[in-house]
C-alpha cells in the first residue's frame, strides 16, 4: 500500500489556510499547517512535506526567504513547494524561482487548478523519490562484494 503524502499548508491568514484545506479535502494525504515563515521552517523539519503550499507574504521570513532555506537543508531540499501569492510581476515570478519554487499559484485560488497542480507535483514528487531509491539500491549493488 502507497504511503500517504504528506502536505504543509503555510499562510499566515486564517482563511486562506481553511480555504485551501477545504480544497485538499478529497486528496488522500496528511496536512499540517504553519502561520508564518519561522513556522513554516520547523514544520518542514519535523513534518517532512513532500509538497509545502507556501505564501509568499507571511511575517517573520517571507515566501521566498523560507524557499531558499529549505532547499538549502538536505533534511527538507526535496520536498516541492508551490508559492500560492497574490504577486503576479515579473519581478516576484523570478524572485520565486531564484528561490527554488517548483512553481506558482496566483491568488485568488482555482480550485480545479490547485487540485490538478497539486496531483501533478505529487506524481512528480514520487517519480523523483523513486529514481532515487533506485540509484540508491544500484550504488549499493556496485560497492558491494562479489
Amino acid at each position: 500500500m502507497p504511503t500517504r503524502h504528506k502536505i504543509l499548508i503555510a499562510d499566515d491568514n486564517l482563511a486562506n489556510r481553511e480555504l485551501l484545506e477545504a480544497y485538499l479535502a478529497g486528496v488522500p494525504c496528511d496536512l499540517e499547517i504553519a502561520v508564518d515563515g519561522q513556522d513554516t521552517l520547523e514544520k518542514a523539519g519535523s513534518f517532512r512535506p513532500d509538497l509545502i503550499l507556501l505564501d509568499v507574504m507571511m511575517p517573520k521570513l517571507s515566501g521566498f526567504e523560507v524557499c531558499k532555506k529549505i532547499r538549502e537543508n538536505p533534511d527538507t531540499a526535496s520536498a516541492m513547494i508551490l508559492m500560492v501569492t497574490a504577486l503576479n510581476e515579473l519581478g516576484d515570478i523570478e524572485r520565486a524561482v531564484e528561490a527554488g519554487t517548483d512553481d506558482f499559484l496566483s491568488k485568488p485560488i482555482n480550485r480545479v487548478e490547485l487540485l490538478k497542480r497539486v496531483e501533478n507535483m505529487l506524481k512528480l514528487k514520487g517519480t523523483v523519490d523513486e529514481l532515487e531509491r533506485l540509484r540508491n539500491y544500484i550504488r549499493q549493488m556496485e560497492e558491494s562484494p562479489r
